[in-house]
């Protein structure tokens, strides 16, 4: 999957967020539905600009923007 032909970044949009092509879905409101427990197929009903591929090109992306970063760690504290 080549995520750059439906992500972009433009400093004259959403901030400079990476979004989808040709909308303003930021790819972090995107990954913010998700985690609020929607579906693949709720956020394809409701926002008819994404379609299957712009959604497989967010988790491509993501998952590239990962690849390089450094996790660390914490030990959490006893509630």
């Amino acid at each position: 999957m080549d995520w750059k032909t439906y992500i972009d970044s433009d400093a004259g949009l959403l901030s400079g967020k990476p979004h989808v092509k040709g909308t303003r879905f930021s790819v972090e409101f995107i990954f913010n539905l998700f985690s609020k427990g929607w579906t693949r197929e709720q956020v394809l009903e409701n926002y008819p600009a994404l379609s299957p591929v712009s959604l497989n090109a967010v988790f491509a992306f993501a998952s590239e923007a990962l690849h390089d970063e450094s996790l660390y760690f914490l030990k959490s504290g006893a509630a």
